[in-house]
């Protein structure tokens, strides 16, 4: 068995036992890493950081038995990580030559707790896009494929390095952010699980920011008890992010009992859209089943705004990205454009962002910027937001209901080919949101388990939605799920 396949609990468990050490785990994903540059899921290699980190974890492991669990684990980081003297360019062009001067808060705490970083991963540019086809290092492929068919797939966006690092068994685990299903959409398509912890669980100081009061980060691993452990190392308060909430972090492995008996699932009918694939309307009967036979109590529940998310969701978070993108003007830091003479400084900040930004981040500033100017605030920006609180009213109505968690489809598909929604309305490809945006405008914790396989042999995922703060019950119940499911299957190797 090669080492890069382990579990981060089994390479956690094998490291304390000195059965192996960090680095030679380690070179087992570099070793990955090298042999899968067709799925362009790392875009900066950090090999030396790597041994060096993998070499100090060793050391700490020989002296102390209570290493924390992520010491010597080998982790992929999304390129959206501000990490010090390494490329961090959130797959932009405007950012190219960025090395920050300091480090991201959730990725200061993971070195701090031993675990090794293998490198940047690929992403949408500044998280924009469900298919990571917006980025400026060229598409993340998907490491799955439709039967004996050559297509290449998308990993889903816009952690999608990060789904395919993870998938391919380049890494461990990995971290992702979720502005509005960016964790939990590529990890359906890709067969792993990823889980968007409560708005405020994990610091977003040192996250390059796109929807600021939408953008969380969060683990991306194969099992749910990898994902337990590797948000404790990411979650905490921070008093650097003033929307960090102030509240202690569980043990969530611990939780993990696989017993749900007693409690109440709720099944929103607002979840069955026209259209939907008879597949994930049957996945979704059977993982009703299963809970049901797991001794939980199934109800049907009713979220009557949901039907209004996507549209609120596209109207906060272009207006929120058009302001946080406002910085990127050639001046501090970044891409600065070549001027001509007489040019002044209006003619730089256009020719700068006029360059540095990709197509479908140009449309997200303008319609931003557009839905907050002064004729048009009210119609669009402030209705959404009112819209927002009514979408957040539904899920506290029936989680004060009795109600412990929410089971729905991941996704509205499993993975489509790299390029075959490209041409199509941009619309099109934000419905890839449908069932994902409601947590974040909420600001609920969300997980996908991966739970079966569709007719061309690609994986399909299922959502658990969860209370405020409960991520550990989130888990528990979706490590019920992950074992009802039973799903082992993995990608043929063609890369």
């Amino acid at each position: 068995m090669s080492l890069n396949t382990l579990t981060i609990a089994d390479a956690r468990d094998k490291l304390r036992a000195r059965e192996i050490t960090a680095v030679e785990l380690t070179e087992a994903c570099l070793t990955a890493i090298e042999g899968a540059s067709a799925l362009n899921a790392f875009v900066h290699h950090t090999p030396e950081i790597a041994r060096a980190q993998a070499e100090a974890a060793d050391a700490r492991l020989q002296g102390d038995d209570e290493a924390p669990a992520l010491c010597g684990i080998p982790l992929g980081i999304k390129d959206l990580f501000c990490t010090k003297g390494v490329a961090s360019q959130a797959g932009s062009n405007i950012l190219k030559g960025f090395r920050p001067e300091y480090e991201s808060t959730i990725t200061a705490q993971l070195f701090a707790s031993g675990a090794v970083m293998l490198g940047k991963l690929n992403m949408d540019e500044f998280a924009m896009g469900s298919s990571n086809e917006t980025s400026a290092y060229g598409n993340a492929v998907n490491p799955w494929r439709r039967g004996n068919d050559d297509t290449a797939l998308t990993p889903g966006g816009s952690s999608g390095g990060s789904a395919s690092a993870v998938a391919a068994d380049l890494c461990l685990g990995a971290t992702g952010t979720d502005t509005g299903g960016s964790i939990r959409q590529p990890a359906a398509f890709t067969g792993i699980t990823g889980v968007k912890p409560t708005y405020g669980r994990c610091s977003r100081w040192g996250v390059i920011a796109f929807a600021s009061s939408l953008d969380q980060a969060g683990p991306m691993t194969r099992t749910v008890r990898d994902a337990a452990i590797l948000l404790q190392g990411m979650a905490g308060h921070d008093p650097k992010d003033s929307t960090s909430a102030d509240i202690p972090v569980p043990d969530f492995e611990a939780m993990l009992t696989g017993d749900i008996r007693g409690t109440t699932i709720g099944i929103p009918r607002e979840y069955r859209m026209d259209g939907m694939p008879d597949e994930i309307e049957t996945l979704w009967k059977q993982g009703t089943e299963m809970l049901r036979d797991a001794g939980a109590t199934i109800r049907d529940i009713s979220l009557p705004h949901t039907k209004y998310a996507l549209p609120a969701y596209y109207v906060i978070a272009p207006a929120e990205a058009s302001s946080n993108l406002a910085r990127y003007d050639g001046v501090r830091y970044g891409h600065r454009a070549r001027l001509a003479e007489g040019d002044g400084i209006t003619e730089m900040y256009e020719k700068t962002r006029a360059e540095g930004f990709g197509a479908e981040v140009k449309r997200r500033v303008m319609i931003g910027t557009y839905v907050l100017s002064a004729g048009f605030y009210d119609a669009y920006y402030n209705r959404a937001r009112k819209v927002r609180s009514l979408i957040k009213r539904d899920f506290e109505t029936v989680f004060a209901d009795g109600i412990d968690a929410i089971l729905t489809p991941a996704t509205p598909s499993s993975a489509f080919g790299l390029g075959e929604m490209a041409d199509a309305d941009p619309v099109a490809m934000y419905l890839n949101d449908v069932f994902t945006v409601t947590v974040n405008l909420a600001g609920l914790p969300g997980i996908a388990v991966p739970a079966g396989l569709d007719a061309q042999g690609l994986p399909l995922g299922l959502q658990l939605i969860g209370k405020p703060w409960a991520e550990g019950e989130l888990l528990n119940h979706a490590y019920v799920l992950e074992r009802a499911a039973g799903f082992v299957s993995k990608p043929a190797r063609w890369w």
